[in-house]
């Protein structure tokens, strides 16, 4: 069984550009921050994409819900992503969107996911509103996910990170979506919430903005009294455990990432290659990012079959390894397929 967790859906309802062809959307200075792909209300296209990649399910978010304020686009969000599921049986898995930085609205919300749609998991943004995921205000938020059993998907926020540096040559989507996630990952271990909350389950996207690459420099830092930081409040937090603890055992991480589905194959293998030898294999699942990273079914396909060629690793990424552990009720939800065919819908 091969689960895709990171295919973007949009409905069409809330998916602005052009209808015929991707355009960008541009923030208010005109720094470029997310595509408007077509592709994004298109589940036809999704499914064709699958098949041909030998996809079985894909894992669906929507990035106008990522930093999403108003509960009544959650509930739009959720509704859709709950007919997705309806109308292609076994094809598709729905995320909870919430305001997340409103806790009753929230925690209603994600409640109703959870019992009433029977989501798995939620997603939010990699910093919301302009606060950190381990600000205060979102700690109910992280209590009701790990009440109700649901893991949480973190992407990174639509807009760019409003550093100055990032306002030419597409930065902010290029280098500083990534630095989001590396920053959201360190700041989560050092306040002390994966130790609040044992059960809570989270998955970074991006191998968490290839933070592999950086661990030398993040545990060197990390030794507090030795740079100096060890008695200052905000800089000297530590987790209990060895910080490699809560990479290697707590945190999960897809293989999305890489971009250029000119070079699918390529480019997108050699981000996953380096991505599986720097984080622990059991804390990785499959993912393509379509239809954003890549839009075409047949680099999908190239990029799904150079993945298993890549190593026993790949080859077992490539056929579902750790999916469950996200999903437990994953086999009930695949074989809604096996009893009910897809059948292709506008």
């Amino acid at each position: 069984m091969l689960i895709d967790f990171q295919q973007h859906y949009t409905p069409k309802d809330l998916l602005k550009g052009d209808p015929n062809k991707a355009t960008v959307d541009l923030d208010r200075d005109g720094n470029p921050h997310y595509l408007l792909n077509p592709l994004l209300a298109d589940l036809n296209a999704h499914v064709r994409a699958m098949d041909a990649a030998g996809i079985d399910a894909g894992v669906l978010t929507c990035g106008s819900g990522f930093d999403q304020p108003d509960v009544a686009t959650c509930r739009l969000i959720n509704d859709h992503m709950r007919e997705a599921e309806r109308a292609y049986p076994g094809r598709f898995i729905g995320l909870a969107h919430v305001p997340a930085l409103k806790p009753m609205e929230a925690a209603a919300e994600l409640k109703r996911c959870a019992v009433e749609l029977g989501f798995p998991g939620a997603v939010i943004a990699s910093e919301l509103q302009d606060q950190p995921l381990d600000a205060e205000g979102l700690r109910p938020f992280w209590n009701s996910c790990a009440d109700l059993g649901l893991y949480v998907f973190i992407h990174p926020l639509p807009r760019v990170i409003r550093w100055g540096r990032m306002d030419a040559d597409d930065l902010g989507r290029m280098l500083g979506w990534e630095f989001s996630l590396m920053t959201a990952t360190v700041r989560i271990i050092n306040s002390g919430l994966l130790d609040e909350l044992p059960t809570l389950k989270i998955q970074f996207s991006h191998f968490s903005g290839g933070i592999g690459r950086y661990l030398g420099r993040i545990r060197g830092f990390q030794q507090r009294d030795k740079w100096g930081t060890g008695k200052i409040a905000r800089h000297g937090r530590r987790p209990p455990k060895p910080f490699d603890h809560y990479l290697d055992h707590r945190l999960y991480y897809d293989i999305a990432g890489w971009a250029g589905p000119d070079h699918a194959a390529e480019w997108g293998a050699d981000w996953v290659r380096f991505g599986t030898e720097e984080l622990a294999f059991s804390q990785l699942v499959f993912a393509t990012d379509y239809p954003q990273a890549v839009r075409d079914a047949g680099e999908v396909a190239a990029y799904t079959q150079a993945v298993r060629g890549l190593s026993a690793n790949g080859r077992a990424l490539a056929a579902g390894a750790n999916a469950a552990k996200l999903i437990p009720d994953l086999s009930r939800r695949l074989a809604a397929r096996r009893s009910s065919p897809v059948q292709a819908r506008a």
